[in-house]
């Protein structure tokens, strides 16, 4: 298996957001005011399927919201992470059963026991970034 490595390059963050196309949105929350509500909102204007995923279940965006990463039964590219630093290793197990290609830790998210067994486990791991500020940033607005 090839290890996985911690992505820190703007090229290869532009080259993840250019060539993804589903993300699932780990603790989205139902409140407009959230940054995961918004975020998500942001990047299925930009042409991105979003998968959402939040205890409870129910609907978002007219969405099925997922109750676990488990539930998802198909392939997507980022795991984008609203959860707090220390809940993170939490659901290493079933990061590493969904397999995405990127598991992207949102802006202030931090936790490198986590990027070192998903790393080395073949996933490519992006810390402390917001997925839609990076995504404006390198992608410009009018991409997607």
């Amino acid at each position: 298996m090839t290890k996985g490595k911690i992505i820190t390059n703007n090229n290869e963050i532009r080259d993840i957001l250019e060539n993804s196309k589903k993300i699932a949105v780990l603790g989205i929350s139902f409140k407009k005011e959230r940054d995961s509500y918004i975020v998500s909102n942001y990047l299925i204007e930009k042409g991105y399927e979003i998968i959402p995923v939040r205890p409870g279940g129910g609907k978002i965006f007219g969405l099925k919201v997922h109750e676990n990463l488990d539930s998802i039964h198909e392939k997507i590219d980022i795991l984008d992470v609203f959860r707090s630093s220390e809940h993170v290793t939490g659901h290493i197990e079933e990061a590493l059963r969904l397999k995405p290609k990127v598991f992207w830790m949102q802006l202030g998210v931090k936790n490198q026991e986590a990027a070192k067994i998903l790393t080395e486990n073949g996933i490519d791991v992006i810390m402390d970034r917001c997925i839609k500020i990076e995504h404006k940033r390198l992608c410009g607005q009018y991409n997607k």
